[in-house]
């Protein structure tokens, strides 16, 4: 097989503004960054806002291996299959980082013959959204210590203070600094550090913000510290939000590229899928759904994180209602979760996970059990895609179909788009199609009849609905998450959590939803914690109020916002060949 770069570099690129055409979108409507990638006008959404709305699909997966099992690839994949069956269809991801891109991951473009072009581009600078996002916040971080310089009328706490700096490069000698040294001049002293960019709050708020005014409404609302009467201090109260939203205003407009087989592909904002929801922007699906039959986009990490939260906090927001979630897996995942295997990135796999061994697979297979009764839990049907692997063998496919389709998922399929790209992903683009059409909104949110229902046609209502009520207090929201997605008996509440809890409810932000942060490696909070763990406590040590993005965020245990690099990182390997083209970059 090819590697990826000759599968790019073989592929038949078209010009931008014809993959634009394709999905209806006029001259006018897209600003071209060359002849690959485009952004496109706001003002799409309100031309298109009476069309009716194509299916909404999510990828999201089991319990991922370090080497990730393959979402981003399946997404691609699917979306090019679905084109290749006649269905027009868009996909939407997020914007890879560069910390990880030059760490151990690499680049976030998909992979053998399921990739979006221009590889380069995307993995790096790509149309300026990052540094966009990292200017605005970095601003906001000036002005802070800009108002403790000059007298600070707000009366901040400056032990309070909530925000740190961002970069996009994985640095670890920036998690913990010392700044305003060298005297009077320089600003007072404090401690603080850095996170990468898609930490930002900022960057959340890009992928949640409706328009180019709710943006700027949301950055107001940003809480950057406490006063000394323990009142929040806010973006409006240092009267920055036009500027901040002047950085942005390029940064809110999707990007369009397209995959190797040129269907079109939409790529819009970066958030973390821990400390944030890790989905792709609202803006950019909401422009899609109108555009297509079909919109597929992805979620970050396992679904009891990225799916969870773009069922509680992005669909919340956008009101948009997904028809149907493909739940990747793979052989090589299903054994890990056994418990008798280590993966650890950048090293060798251990040989017994490259061999038949069924008994592994049914040990391990209690994640992916859970993982479908997570999904099903928000009343949205299940798709198993087994993305497969050169070593998989029939046997241990089928073991995986029967598990799947055990545990409530409507059908399990393989999906082979990495060696065959759409071709590979016709039997799961028809089972998906299956299940989506069938998908028919109800005619209110409240009610379990449909208007016109034909119990003749092959059709039931979509019954998608959150978890929890946002009625209900803090502690009852984390709880039913702790209880019902990861399996705990109880939560433990560390110092001082209590108290913040109170204190948002006295701010005003009791009825927002709530975004768990925690390792993607488990369900649990313990990345030890493989399969489906059970009778643990889970542990909340913090709480924080992201106001300008619309969740307060718990923390389960020790996340890091800034990587650091390994020994031996991608960065060693990047370069230029000899024509100027980008080398080892994916």
């Amino acid at each position: 097989m090819l590697s990826n770069v000759e599968i790019v570099q073989a592929a038949h690129k078209e010009p931008i503004s014809n993959i634009a055409h394709g999905i209806g979108l006029t001259e006018s409507e897209i600003v071209t960054y060359g002849d690959d990638k485009a952004k496109i006008s706001l003002e799409v959404a309100d031309r298109v806002a009476e069309n009716q709305d194509g299916k909404y699909i999510l990828v999201t997966a089991m319990t991922p291996t370090p080497l990730g099992e393959g979402k981003t690839v399946t997404t691609i994949g699917l979306s090019m299959a679905l084109n290749r069956i006649g269905r027009k269809t868009i996909a939407c991801i997020r914007q890879p980082s560069m910390g990880p891109v030059f760490g151990i991951k690499g680049g976030g473009t998909g992979g053998g013959y399921a990739q979006v072009m221009p590889v380069d581009d995307l993995n790096l600078h790509f149309t300026g959204d990052t540094h966009a996002v990292s200017s605005a916040h970095n601003l906001l971080a000036a002005v802070i210590d800009s108002h403790l310089h000059h007298g600070n009328q707000l009366n901040i706490d400056p032990t309070s203070i909530m925000i740190r700096r961002v970069v996009d490069v994985s640095d670890r000698a920036l998690r913990n600094i010392v700044i305003g040294l060298g005297g009077k001049q320089n600003g007072p002293v404090r401690e603080t550090s850095f996170d990468l960019t898609p930490a930002s709050e900022v960057m959340a708020i890009l992928a949640l913000a409706d328009n180019l005014s709710d943006l700027r409404e949301r950055i107001e609302k940003i809480i950057v510290a406490k006063n000394l009467d323990g009142q929040p201090v806010t973006v409006a109260d240092l009267k920055i939000g036009g500027s901040m939203t002047v950085l942005l205003k390029e940064a809110i407009k999707p990007n369009l590229i397209q995959t190797v087989e040129n269907t079109p592909c939409f790529v819009h904002a970066g958030p973390f899928g821990n400390i944030a929801h890790g989905n792709s922007s609202i803006i950019a699906d909401k422009i899609a759904i109108k555009l297509a039959d079909y919109i597929v986009t992805e979620a970050g990490f396992g679904a009891d994180m990225g799916a969870e939260k773009f069922f509680n906090i992005k669909c919340r927001s956008s009101g948009l209602k997904p028809s149907v979630a493909v739940l990747v897996c793979t052989v090589r995942a299903l054994k890990a979760h056994c418990r008798k295997f280590k993966i650890i990135a950048g090293k060798p796999l251990d040989p017994r996970l490259l061999t038949e061994n069924i008994p592994a697979i049914e040990e391990g297979a209690v994640n992916l059990v859970k993982q479908i009764e997570n999904v099903l839990a928000f009343g949205v049907p299940v798709v198993v895609a087994i993305n497969r692997m050169p070593e998989d063998t029939d046997s241990e496919i089928e073991v995986v179909k029967q598990i799947a389709i055990s545990a409530g998922a409507e059908t399990a399929t393989v999906s082979n788009v990495f060696a065959k790209g759409g071709d590979g992903g016709t039997e799961l683009a028809e089972a998906v199609t299956c299940m989506a059409d069938q998908a028919v909104a109800l005619s209110s949110p409240d009610s379990d009849t449909l208007k016109g229902w034909n119990e003749e046609r092959p059709t039931r209502p979509n019954k998608f609905k959150p978890l929890y009520s946002l009625k209900s207090s803090i502690r009852k929201k984390i709880e039913t998450i702790a209880t019902r997605i990861y399996g705990a008996t109880g939560v433990e509440y560390l110092p001082g959590v209590r108290t913040k809890m109170k204190q948002f409810e006295q701010w005003g932000l009791g009825n927002l939803p709530i975004c768990m942060a925690k390792t993607h490696l488990s369900i649990s909070h313990d990345p030890k914690l493989k399969g489906a763990p059970t009778g643990f406590t889970l542990p909340v040590r913090d709480l924080k109020a992201s106001a300008g993005a619309g969740f307060l965020y718990a923390l389960l245990g020790e996340i890091s916002t800034m990587p650091g690099l390994p020994l031996s990182s991608r960065a060693e390997l990047v370069n230029l060949d000899k024509e100027g083209n980008v080398t080892n970059l994916t």
